[in-house]
């Protein structure tokens, strides 16, 4: 059997798009369950719209969620000189020829077939040399000379035998008038080159793949294993397009996602393996198939994105959740004190109660980063003379403890509930906000205990 290779090859025009990424996923999970190479193309020949910082964030991307390309970037503005030797060998050969359409001929035509609402095929005017007069002065296109009777079949591994007629293939372009390479022969070629197996792309590719099939044949090149992935949908049910909130991995990284969180989520997004849910790297790995992919779009669902970082965050070593935190603030400017860390370090086990990002767990633990509490008007109105009278005698009870327990702090609690006729929610509720400066957030021990007693002493005798 040959060496399973795979690539994924996009664009440096914009940052990665999160269908994207799993088509990366998928491609990579393939690879390494085959022992065989993945690898990264970055397809830069728009040069006008191909920017490095877009390269940059391409692969710092990948590398996030845990995908290793194996060996250098395979760069295809490097490769142009093979592409343009390929469409002249296919010109030589007799599968291409020289177009000389002017780009109003061809608007002319997109007009009429837009008009009559069919989809644009150009209408082969060049094809014939015979019947052709050759214009001076005009650079031509090349076109490939697509088949125009018969079907052709893909074996698709995921969508199953797929047949079109052949008509319905234009002679595409494969060379432009100022002589650089379209996609569908740049694709070809340096899949070739690569010696790509298996190409596992998005299933709006499946009409490029019948364009592309040809040029394989004509080159009498081998032809790889194809895959078409249903897209991913928005919630609405329409296309997920950059303009959607959550369409780049940035994105999710902004909300404070993980990155294990992200992969497992975009694993199940139209795969699937029995009923299992959650899946480690080596698990992934082991387990992914391309028989597992489902042949219908799937929708983002952000609360599920939710609630399995949520599952992530819980159970994740404290020492790691405490280090994601910490390049999550740094990468967003979110200020942690360092003479502040070992006091969150050490509050990790109950600041991630019911976190669902992140930010979720940078916020609550605004009070032990915070040195100046700020307690709301709404909030304020909580401590009425009454609060204070219990704020002022849990002060006089806390002062005269050596040693801080939830033993002893309940022992408090429970001896004020029984003095001011009260309950647990009339004691807990002012002293939240005289702490924290909300009536919100962790448990009232958990604070209490987090805080050194100085600072509790501090906040406490604040409130007049």
């Amino acid at each position: 059997m040959s060496l399973v290779a795979t690539r994924f090859a996009p664009s440096p025009t914009g940052p990665l798009h999160i269908g994207g990424i799993r088509t990366a996923l998928f491609n990579w999970l393939f690879s390494k369950n085959n022992k065989g190479k993945f690898y990264l193309r970055i397809e830069d020949t728009d040069k006008e719209r191909s920017k490095e910082e877009y390269k940059n964030q391409i692969i710092q991307s990948l590398q996030w969620i845990g995908i290793r390309h194996d060996d250098k970037e395979y760069i295809q503005s490097e490769k142009i000189k093979l592409h343009k030797e390929i469409a002249e060998e296919l010109l030589k050969k007799g599968f291409a020829y020289k177009c000389y359409c002017s780009e109003e001929e061809i608007k002319e035509q997109k007009e009429k077939a837009k008009k009559k609402g069919i989809p644009f095929v150009y209408n082969r005017k060049c094809r014939d040399p015979k019947k052709l007069e050759v214009p001076k002065n005009v650079n031509p296109a090349i076109r490939f000379k697509s088949k125009m009777s018969g079907n052709t079949i893909i074996k698709d591994l995921v969508q199953g035998e797929i047949n079109i007629s052949n008509f319905i293939i234009e002679d595409f372009v494969i060379l432009r008038k100022d002589g650089t390479p379209t996609y569908h022969l740049s694709a070809v070629v340096d899949d070739h080159t690569m010696n790509i197996s298996h190409v596992i792309r998005g299933d709006d590719h499946k009409i490029n793949t019948f364009k592309q099939k040809q040029i394989y044949e004509a080159m009498n090149w081998k032809l790889p294993n194809f895959a078409h992935i249903p897209l991913i949908h928005s919630q609405s049910g329409s296309k997920l397009s950059k303009r959607d909130k959550a369409s780049t991995v940035d994105d999710y990284i902004k909300l404070g996602i993980l990155p294990d969180t992200l992969r497992n989520y975009l694993l199940r997004l139209g795969w699937s393996h029995k009923d299992k849910e959650i899946f480690n790297l080596e698990e992934s790995i082991e387990l992914f198939d391309l028989k597992g992919i489902g042949k219908s779009p799937s929708k983002l669902d952000m609360s599920r994105i939710l609630s399995l970082n949520e599952h992530y965050i819980k159970h994740m070593d404290e020492k790691e959740l405490f280090e994601f935190l910490k390049d999550f603030c740094k990468k967003f400017e979110k200020k942690i004190n360092s003479s502040k860390e070992k006091t969150l370090l050490k509050s990790m086990h109950f600041l991630k109660n019911k976190a669902k990002t992140l930010d979720d767990i940078y916020q609550n633990a605004q009070y032990i980063l915070s040195d100046i509490i700020n307690i709301s008007s709404e909030d304020s109105k909580l401590l009425d003379v009454a609060s204070k009278k219990i704020l002022k005698d849990f002060l006089s009870d806390y002062e005269k403890m050596t040693k801080i327990t939830k033993e002893s702090l309940e022992k408090i609690v429970n001896r004020l509930i029984d003095k001011h006729k009260t309950n647990f929610k009339g004691i807990g509720q002012p002293l939240r906000v005289a702490l924290t400066g909300s009536k919100f957030g962790p448990g009232l021990f958990n604070i209490i205990l987090s805080l050194d007693k100085d600072e509790t002493i501090k906040r406490l005798k604040l409130i007049k």
